[in-house]
């Protein structure tokens, strides 16, 4: 694996880009790395946007003065609280975790996982390594056959330090709560499973859910559930470091809602043509939302690259 950019520490004047060290200690040299090294480079920043006073930090930067990203992977405030308890105050930070062919298509025959890689794979892992909750549609959780996230001993100390649980809940989004509660995602989980829903939802439903053990949270007036309410209902209970995996309709409703603040965005080299999904759906926005790139990562013709909301 290489890293492309940034480029913010060259050894000597004319140093090759593909030797420049950057300032976590990793380099643009085509190595294997370590899951601590990519969960540095994916760390959560040091508080949400949402959390800043009007006019500070705009594009979702820790302030001046914040103390630096460590081993906890978010980091710790300059009290020495988690991060997550910096962010407390406003509504969290919410990462998606997409892939995508060439031409646009972020499905093959309705899953994602041909269009990935080993080192997506790992990435992927990193990501729901630094997460408080993973937020995943229902269709998706239908179709990919989601279970329970495991705690895994590579991250259990970040994840202490943090003050996080061993592993991150998963967090359902539904309207109509079609679910297999007699899955492991209900039955098995090392963490409560989530379920987000609207106060129209199914009362049978809602309380089969209770009683196999979900933690339903209402998230909405109606039936389904509105995306911002149900990121400020995941950081009222200290989940503050999201990620969503999609699918595709759910991103395009965190994107319409203005609560998308960092995308991370796998480049498969391939092509599918046909009429797939791309990473996003629904309706579109008035006005383009910018986002500026704060990594890219190489390997195997894989590209990963990572885009934080630029907040004006």
């Amino acid at each position: 694996m290489r890293r492309l950019f940034p480029v913010t520490d060259q050894t000597a004047p004319g140093t090759p880009a593909d030797l420049a060290v950057g300032a976590d200690g990793t380099d643009g040299t085509d190595r294997e790395w370590t899951l601590d090294e990519l969960a540095e480079v994916y760390g959560y920043p040091e508080y949400a946007p949402g959390a800043a006073p009007a006019g500070e930090a705009p594009t979702g930067e820790a302030p001046t003065g914040a103390a630096p990203t460590g081993a906890g992977g978010a980091g710790a405030s300059a009290a020495g609280a988690p991060a997550g308890e910096a962010a407390a105050g406003g509504r969290g930070w919410l990462r998606a975790n997409m892939v995508s062919t060439l031409d646009g298509a972020a499905q093959h025959d309705g899953l994602s996982h041909a269009l990935s890689s080993d080192a997506d794979m790992r990435i992927f892992g990193v990501l729901r390594g630094l997460a408080d909750a993973v937020v995943v549609g229902a269709e998706t959780v239908r179709r990919e056959g989601y279970r329970p996230a495991r705690a895994r001993e590579v991250f259990a100390a970040r994840r202490a330090a943090a003050g996080q649980r061993p592993a991150p809940a998963i967090a359902v989004v539904t309207a109509g709560l079609d679910l297999d509660l007699a899955a492991p995602l209900f039955t098995a989980p090392s963490v409560p499973t989530l379920v987000l829903t609207g106060a129209a939802a199914p009362s049978d439903r809602v309380r089969a859910a209770e009683k196999a053990g979900a933690v339903v949270i209402i998230a909405g007036d109606g039936a389904g559930v509105d995306p911002a309410r149900a990121v400020r209902a995941l950081a009222d209970r200290g989940l503050v470091r999201l990620l969503t995996e999609g699918g595709p309709r759910l991103l395009g409703q965190f994107v319409a809602a203005d609560v998308l603040d960092e995308l991370c965005l796998t480049l498969s080299p391939t092509l599918t043509a046909g009429g797939a999904q791309r990473i996003a759906g629904g309706p579109g926005v008035a006005v383009p939302e910018r986002f500026a790139l704060a990594s890219l990562l190489e390997q195997d013709g894989f590209l990963f690259s990572r885009y934080r909301r630029v907040r004006q």
